[in-house]
């Protein structure tokens, strides 16, 4: 492992093609940075966004209960052992430093039967024709429930909600600020893989993913602090992110080393896009 990791981003080789805030990747892949508005206590105040669309895209799981390992990686390190274009966290893990806290299933693999309080659920992989490939859902909309999920996808991931359907911030305000990773949904159903690591209250960061001008209708909480980041490998490009602020109390820009974590989502090209 390296003794250092990268905590903003390194660029290989020359950018793609631009439009506006965001750099092509690949097809159906882009990249955007945004100033916020309003500057953090700490760090740059830029939010990372890597959109992805989920019909050339295949939205993944990979963690150590599929792998079968004791220790777990990071998202660059999970991204090589797996050949994933992309990582982000997967969401928060429990005192076992394996198991996810919400429910999550990939597929025939059940990492985690338990449905707890929180009321955002990512699905993927419809069981039928005609269904978005990828959608966010709140579990407190009439008619919504984990059993009408799973009628339609055979994936799902639960986690804490950051903004409702359709572009509601539910985080109230706090003191506590950190760095984040999160998911997201926009409004012609395309993946947001978001990242900042500059410490923001979650109510203050909602506001502002919410006035980027980018159709954000649903997002979740994936991962704060240290542990949050996000890696991306496109040809001959490279980005790496990591967190470093956990709490308001750590108001400081020092964390350099990317932390091992169990869990992530991941993105591979789907075979029918190259046909």
């Amino acid at each position: 492992m390296r003794g250092i990791m990268f905590f903003a981003f390194l660029l290989l080789t020359s950018p793609g093609i631009t439009n506006g805030p965001w750099q092509s990747l690949a097809p159906g892949m882009d990249l955007g940075t945004f100033p916020a508005r309003q500057p953090g206590k700490s760090g740059d105040s830029v939010i990372t966004i890597l959109r992805i669309d989920p019909d050339r895209w295949s939205l993944e799981f990979i963690g150590l209960s599929i792998d079968g390992g004791s220790n777990g990686r990071t998202a660059r390190q999970w991204s090589k052992a797996y050949h994933l274009t992309a990582a982000i966290n997967a969401g928060m893990y429990g005192t076992d430093y394996r198991t996810h806290v919400g429910h999550l299933r990939f597929r025939e693999h059940l990492h985690n039967d338990n449905v707890n309080a929180y009321k955002s659920v990512a699905a993927f992989d419809p069981r039928r024709h005609g269904l978005p490939h990828f959608r966010i859902f709140d579990l407190d909309n009439p008619g919504v429930s984990m059993d009408t999920i799973l009628q339609d996808y055979a994936s799902l991931v639960q986690n804490l909600r950051l903004i409702k359907r359709p572009g509601q911030n539910r985080w109230s305000q706090q003191q506590k600020r950190w760095s984040e990773a999160a998911l997201g949904e926009d409004e012609s159903g395309r993946i947001l893989f978001i990242f900042c690591r500059s410490p923001y209250t979650m109510h203050d960061l909602n506001n502002e993913l919410l006035g980027l001008g980018i159709g954000l209708v649903a997002a979740q909480h994936l991962e704060g602090g240290p542990q949050a980041q996000l890696y991306i490998n496109v040809g001959d490009m490279e980005f790496e992110f990591s967190g470093s602020h956990g709490t308001s109390s750590r108001e400081n820009d020092g964390v350099s080393v990317t932390w091992p974590i169990p869990n992530v989502l991941g993105v591979r090209p789907r075979a029918s896009a190259n046909k």
